[in-house]
């Protein structure tokens, strides 16, 4: 069961409108915030974005659709609480997390088909992340996941504002940069990855906006 101990009370949501108040009622439950963040359009911009401003703008990307996501579940009573994955020649992706009767899930917002939901059946951190594994690839098609942050709490960001103030944003963005990383694969493990096959290739961009992906560099032959 979610510890409702900490659910934010109403009066944090004074900054938020009534039509908006009514749509965060509705997110009773995970997959309901998922599909949410689906509905809105992923930005082509480098601009993050807060709760209020992801529903302000009606668009996010994987860094406001995971504090997006987070607050939602808060409001269900889950700690708010984002890892973010790191990943080589290619975007990092956070996740929100919550976790049912002792199992991990996630939900996430991405312009790749298969690095969004996860339902509560994982019984490690690890787990869960190494689920995001084959559908995390970049533009070259290369498998891309490289490490994981421990679970990140928001709470420590509650006097700044992270739901409603910009200036949290780049706080958060700083600390997920500097907290300990656990690596997922070996150098051995690295040189003997095979690349992404056409057509998982092709199923995992369904959709994309091309503009909001990271372009992976070619690297040198090696002689």
């Amino acid at each position: 069961m979610a510890d409702t101990s900490r659910v934010p009370s109403t009066h944090d949501l004074s900054a938020f409108s009534g039509e908006q108040r009514a749509v965060l009622r509705r997110l009773d439950s995970p997959p309901k915030i998922q599909a949410y963040l689906d509905s809105l359009r992923y930005p082509a911009d480098d601009f993050n974005r807060s709760p209020l401003r992801v529903m302000l703008d009606r668009k996010a990307n994987c860094f406001d659709g995971a504090l997006f996501a987070a607050f939602a579940l808060w409001r269900l009573g889950h700690p708010p609480r984002i890892i973010d994955m790191f990943a080589d020649n290619d975007d990092d992706h956070l996740l929100a997390l919550f976790k049912v009767r002792g199992a991990w899930g996630a939900i996430a917002k991405s312009n790749y088909v298969g690095l969004r939901f996860r339902d509560p059946v994982y019984r490690s951190l690890r787990e869960l992340v190494m689920s995001y594994f084959e559908p995390f690839y970049n533009t070259l098609g290369e498998k891309s996941l490289r490490s994981y942050t421990r679970p990140i709490s928001l709470r420590q960001f509650d006097r700044l504002g992270w739901v409603t103030e910009q200036a949290a944003l780049g706080v958060v963005a700083e600390h997920t940069e500097k907290v300990t990383r656990v690596p997922v694969l070996t150098n051995a493990m690295v040189r003997d990855l095979s690349p992404v096959d056409g057509r998982s290739y092709q199923a995992g961009r369904l959709g994309v906006v091309e503009a909001g992906l990271f372009q992976a560099k070619r690297r040198r032959a090696r002689r």
